[in-house]
């Protein structure tokens, strides 16, 4: 068994590619016995957010299983191969270690020591784990994953200079409107990202806040953190109109927001401009939203710009933390390595345990035919070590010269005696 991870993220692909290969949460479950089934994948877990979608894989043949990921997620979602592969990486086995202990600390997301990305990936290992696909080496894996992350934020400030997605959208907004206490901001969603948005515009004391969302419980908890008022979707268009600022991210499949539906909300605002920042993957509001000569429409990916301020305070922190991941990456590999070795251990000792009870029961006979019991133990002790000596002899009879003196150098250590030469 061996791990294998196949994706892409922000660096690798634009948005538009990225919301095609997304995974609902809805989906993963059955995705993942997908894979389970179609690629003779044992153990799976899938990691998607806005910014990628990574399949996490242990099994026997590792270079039949980039082939079948590459095919299976090219028929799951209907994404011809050659639009595919330019975009995905594929890592084997020690480079899977290192890029999840890198991406669960916050190195390889787009802000740069962003902390969400950790809870993402406990969620993965969570729906793997109650999918029934994570077997005893993910689980190893993600346990020492969250284990690295969490010894990275403590030992470093990786995070101390962390401009949030959140903060970046904040700060997009004041490049806009300036001072943003005179504006209404309208949320669609309810999820962790919208949370966190809510409070950081929140903390700028706008005019109002509304929450539109699915579940009304949930939009009523955010609204009574934040001093806001609770619509349903169905009220999105009439709401548009009143607002200066809408932040969305649903777990929606298609868009909320149509170009028609803004062109009305515009007509009506007279032409005020309008922010509007879409952090949904697959995005909630139509591409074409954009060219609205009066609307300021953003997605993740044009976050990046923001989101690269102050990289040079963290260099420091970046470097200590690639120290601990490269450490904690060797011991995982010495796990690996050690846990190969668990059946010839388990043969070694049952090889024992039968030349144990052979002699056992050989010293049994002879104590019942009359055998003193002097001369049994004595026969026992010498047929028992001749038969533990026998494999060493033979190997060393049989080796040629340079096997030989391989052997001869590992004898020693392996029986506990002095080396020839010492």
């Amino acid at each position: 068994m061996e791990l294998f991870a196949v994706g892409l993220n922000y660096q690798s692909a634009p948005l538009a590619l990225r919301e095609r290969l997304a995974f609902p949460a809805e989906q993963l479950a059955e995705a993942l016995q997908g894979i389970r089934q179609r690629v003779q994948a044992p153990e799976a877990a899938i990691l998607s957010t806005c910014n990628r979608t990574e399949v996490y894989c242990a099994a026997a043949n590792g270079q039949q299983l980039e082939a079948d990921l590459l095919s299976w997620l090219s028929t799951s979602k209907n994404i011809p191969p050659h639009e595919l592969r330019p975009h995905l990486y594929v890592l084997p086995h020690t480079d899977v270690v290192r890029h999840a202990f890198r991406v669960a600390s916050g190195l390889d997301s787009m802000v740069l020591g962003e902390a969400q990305i950790l809870g993402q990936m406990k969620q993965a290992a969570r729906t793997a784990e109650e999918a029934g696909t994570l077997g005893q080496m993910l689980h190893q894996l993600f346990q020492r994953t969250f284990s690295v992350a969490k010894e990275v934020r403590s030992h470093t400030e990786i995070g101390a200079h962390s401009v949030s997605m959140a903060s970046a959208a904040v700060k997009l907004a004041q490049r806009i409107f300036g001072d943003l206490s005179k504006r209404n901001v309208l949320f669609i969603g309810a999820g962790e990202m919208i949370q966190l948005c809510a409070t950081h515009f929140a903390a700028q004391h706008p005019k109002s806040i509304t929450i539109a969302n699915r579940s009304a419980e949930r939009a009523h908890d955010l609204a009574q953190t934040h001093g806001g008022q609770v619509i349903g979707l169905g009220q999105i268009p009439e709401q548009l109109a009143n607002s200066d600022i809408v932040v969305s991210c649903t777990a929606s499949t298609l868009p909320l927001i149509g170009l028609g539906m803004v062109q009305q909300a515009c007509k009506r605002r007279k032409h005020a401009p309008m922010f509007m920042l879409d952090l949904a993957v697959p995005r909630d509001i139509e591409a074409q939203v954009a060219n609205l000569d009066d609307v300021f429409l953003y997605t993740v990916d044009d976050l990046s710009q923001i989101v690269q301020e102050g990289r040079e305070h963290r260099a420091a922190a970046v470097e200590q933390a690639e120290a601990i991941i490269e450490t904690q990456v060797q011991g995982f590999m010495r796990w690996m390595s050690e846990r190969s070795l668990v059946p010839v251990i388990q043969q070694l000792h049952q090889r024992a345990d039968d030349i144990a009870q052979l002699e056992l029961e050989h010293a049994q006979r002879l104590l019942a035919k009359g055998t003193s019991p002097e001369e049994v133990l004595q026969l026992m002790a010498h047929r028992m070590s001749a038969k533990f000596m026998h494999g060493p002899m033979q190997a060393l009879h049989k080796a040629t010269p340079a096997e030989r003196e391989q052997l001869l150098q590992w004898l020693p250590d392996l029986f506990q005696i002095k080396h020839p030469n010492a």
